[in-house]
């Protein structure tokens, strides 16, 4: 089986940011092995590989600093293998609610193959022989597409000092302690916390908070600041967290 390594081409890669990924390498042809390791490490991964299924289920198993830690950011398995099969590992682990992306490589190329891989929970396939730049390039989709999701399903907290605000759960602690706040209240803490530092004219905040079609008085800003120290502020009449500027309006931080 050859395998086309084209080392020319590691400075036009990117690489994924500043983090090393860790790459399991699941393949029983030591050839092919050897060069999967020295191209995905030219490319600036980190690499173990192993020749068969029951090796590469330990590594997937190996101990983690948290729970819900893996010890690799994608998997590259070859569809036949000793022992343990491609298809049963990439099974076991979709059984177990383990979503690492999996790359499978197999020199089977009909789509009856292609299909059963993708079917038990591979992310995407490449038929040998394939062209090292192609198997980085799909290397790093796969681990961007992982990134994006892992962010997507992170709920974003805001931090500032003693205040804890939880945008999708719209909810708001101050030190340690829960603390109801109206709708205004909470879109217009969450304004602040999302920009400290920043002076907001009553006019701004308004808009932003309000709304532009919002008819009435700028006053009704300073009603709901009032409110938020004192829900906010040790000593309200000493605010630590939304402080005035004068002739200017309101900053947070």
């Amino acid at each position: 089986m050859m395998l086309a390594l084209n080392m020319s081409n590691h400075s036009a890669i990117e690489q994924l940011g500043t983090v090393t990924n860790r790459i399991l390498v699941v393949e029983d042809e030591e050839s092919i092995r050897e060069l999967l390791v020295l191209g995905l490490e030219e490319e600036g991964y980190e690499v173990v590989a192993v020749a068969d299924g029951h090796t590469a289920l330990t590594q997937c198993q190996a101990p983690v600093p948290q729970p819900q830690d893996f010890p690799f950011d994608l998997i590259i398995l070859d569809l036949m293998l000793p022992k343990v099969s491609g298809l049963d590992l990439c099974r076991f682990l979709r059984s177990q609610g383990n979503h690492v992306p999996i790359l499978m490589v197999s020199a089977k190329t009909t789509e009856t193959d292609r299909v059963l891989g993708l079917e038990v929970g591979a992310d995407d396939y490449i038929s040998k022989p394939f062209s090292m730049r192609e198997l980085v390039a799909r290397c790093r989709a796969l681990l961007r597409r992982n990134r994006l999701n892992i962010a997507a399903d992170t709920p974003t907290i805001v931090h500032f000092q003693d205040i804890t605000l939880y945008p999708e759960e719209y909810r708001v602690s101050v030190r340690g302690l829960a603390v109801n706040l109206s709708p205004r209240e909470f879109r217009l803490l969450e304004l602040f916390m999302q920009n400290p530092r920043r002076v907001w004219a009553r006019a701004q905040l308004l808009d932003r908070v309000w709304g532009i079609d919002f008819i009435g008085d700028q006053k009704t800003v300073d009603v709901h600041i009032r409110w938020l120290r004192e829900k906010l502020e040790i000593d309200p009449s000493q605010p630590q967290y939304i402080t005035t500027v004068r002739g200017f309006g309101y900053r947070f931080g």
